[in-house]
């Protein structure tokens, strides 16, 4: 039987891939810890481990994991940022990911985002369940019409344009693969110089590379229309933290919503509501009125998760029998 160590494993994806697991019969043990250097030890005995965005899967952790006889990897999400992949081949040890899943779940999470940020919804609620029915400080602007940059137009790009297409938004893209159902929507390529001048919101939806890493940095900042509102739900260090801090703090950057964070490892998916949070950086940012964060949830709908348990132990069991799979990122 085929024994896989599940890390950064929370209640809910026991809950799904024990309901996967009903037609493989796989053994899974779960594990609350996060992989890393120290807690490798506790795939003793797997066949192979599965992963999620915030483990750490460098040279270290691999070589510790094959000399324990791992042979896999199974990524039950869409990066493989934190995997590497190098040391994985020549440790020989596969890594299989699950390249798309529900895309509308990101998408609608980043729409959620911008109409929060926009329209100040939830300081609205906290307001009104005080008796403060006052408009003051709630002022938004109307998204018909305005124009909506996004840089990365795959499937969660192109859902997500579909969204503000029906808003009746204009549609700016940056991608290195332009994608002709992004032009049918009505989107139009551009550099991205005139998209982030032009643009009153941008939201990024691209992968994190050394090419991508703080694409938004200051000098993009200082291109930005004055006023412009900022969304990711990709992946944190897409954003310069600090330098979108400065942004925000000259009254430039008009809003941020991020549902991802640079240095998320040691914050996302833990309750530390009892802690002192020792990130200056993350603190400071919480402070800023128009600033809107929410902690790593955009995949988490019911459909989202069910997907991403079934395509993760499909991998799992393509990988078992030999064939060829689809998923696998090291070949």
């Amino acid at each position: 039987m085929t024994h896989i160590a599940m890390f950064s494993a929370q209640p809910y994806d026991r809950r799904f891939f024990e309901a996967a697991n009903a037609r493989h019969g796989f053994q899974i043990g779960y594990h609350e810890v996060a992989l890393n250097a120290e807690s490798a030890v506790l795939a003793h005995g797997a066949d192979g481990v599965c992963a999620f965005v915030n483990d750490t899967l460098d040279a270290t952790v691999l070589a510790a994991l094959a000399a324990q006889g791992v042979g896999f990897v199974a990524m039950r999400c869409a990066g493989f940022n934190n995997v590497d992949i190098e040391a994985a081949a020549r440790l020989g040890i596969a890594v299989v990911r699950v390249p798309a899943y529900s895309p509308e779940a990101v998408a609608e999470h980043a729409l959620a985002l911008l109409l929060t940020l926009n329209r100040r919804t939830h300081r609205a609620y906290n307001r009104v369940r005080e008796g403060n029915f006052m408009l003051e400080g709630l002022l938004g602007m109307t998204l018909h019409g305005k124009t909506v940059g996004l840089i990365g137009t795959g499937r969660i790009g192109l859902a997500t344009a579909r969204i503000f297409a029906g808003l009746g938004c204009r549609l700016l893209g940056e991608d290195r693969y332009p994608s002709e159902a992004f032009t049918t929507l009505g989107g139009e390529y551009v550099s991205r110089r005139r998209l982030l001048a032009e643009s009153d919101v941008i939201s990024l939806h691209c992968p994190l590379t050394d090419d991508t890493r703080y694409l938004i940095d200051a000098e993009a900042l200082a291109t930005m229309k004055p006023g412009a509102l900022l969304l990711n739900t990709s992946r944190g260090a897409l954003i310069d933290t600090r330098a979108v801090i400065d942004a925000l703090k000259a009254r430039r950057l008009g809003g941020l919503a991020i549902d991802v964070y640079e240095q998320e490892t040691s914050l996302f998916f833990r309750d530390h509501s009892g802690d002192i949070i020792d990130d200056d950086v993350f603190q400071r940012l919480v402070t800023f009125p128009n600033v809107l964060i929410t902690g790593h949830q955009g995949f988490f709908t019911q459909e989202a998760l069910a997907e991403i348990a079934e395509v993760t132990l499909g991998n799992v069991a393509c990988l078992q029998r030999g064939a060829p799979c689809a998923n696998r990122v090291d070949d």
